[in-house]
């Protein structure tokens, strides 16, 4: 971790959910941290030491799954928050965060967490609101890993990464994404992605430049992978 002097509080989650009062105190307290692109930020099964809230930057979230494999969770960007998973009941980080970019973040130690949240409503109203929304969207992404084809689950992938870090001038996903890590986020292996990326290809509805991706046409996508066909 590096300390740097760069920080949005217009867009840094604990800052827009606290007290005003209270701004001072975290602008004095917390630590602006900066990790280089693969970096991890913490990992699994490491003691929990606080909560990060990203500023600039990418990370993916995720859990080991099987021998040498990684499950991607999520995605996280500026105005996201990490290591809230770690709070809670345990005393571990049940998840590991690696920075897909160049990523700064203000870290705020567990206790001046409980501190902030002993005194300020707003922050617990919109803690308890991110845990929530987190959940409906991972019982959503575990029932569709479960009945939905590979295909489908590759070309949703592809738009959810999109979605959560944008795109570029050309269109194609802000950060370079690899064929695993698209894999790790579908739930299936390196091998079918390939297959289908190319196949995609082939058909005009997406675009590969080395680790960029774009979707050029996506209800086009959409209906080509809920076809017939199967993988």
């Amino acid at each position: 971790m590096v300390n740097i002097d760069i920080c949005d509080p217009n867009a840094c989650f604990l800052c827009r959910h606290c007290l005003p009062e209270w701004k001072g105190v975290i602008a004095s307290t917390r630590e602006v941290v900066w990790y280089k692109k693969g970096q991890a930020i913490f990992r699994e099964g490491e003691e929990v030491r606080g909560m990060f809230f990203i500023n600039k930057g990418a990370v993916k979230v995720h859990q080991s799954w099987g021998e040498g494999k990684d499950f991607i969770l999520r995605f996280a960007i500026g105005g996201s928050v990490l290591g809230h998973r770690g709070f809670g009941g345990g005393s571990t980080y049940p998840v590991t965060a690696t920075a897909l970019d160049n990523t700064s973040a203000c870290f705020i130690t567990g206790g001046f967490l409980d501190t902030l949240c002993n005194t300020n409503a707003p922050l617990v109203r919109a803690m308890m609101q991110l845990y929530a929304s987190e959940l409906q969207t991972a019982e959503k992404r575990m029932r569709d890993l479960a009945v939905n084809p590979v295909r489908v689950r590759v070309a949703e992938a592809l738009s959810a990464i999109r979605d959560a870090v944008g795109i570029d001038e050309q269109g194609y996903i802000n950060i370079p994404i690899t064929r695993v890590e698209i894999a790790a986020y579908a739930g299936t292996t390196y091998e079918a992605v390939f297959r289908l990326l190319s196949e995609f290809s082939d058909q005009g509805l997406v675009s590969t430049a080395g680790k960029k991706f774009r979707i050029d046409k996506e209800e086009a996508l959409d209906r080509y992978v809920r076809s017939d066909r199967t993988v």
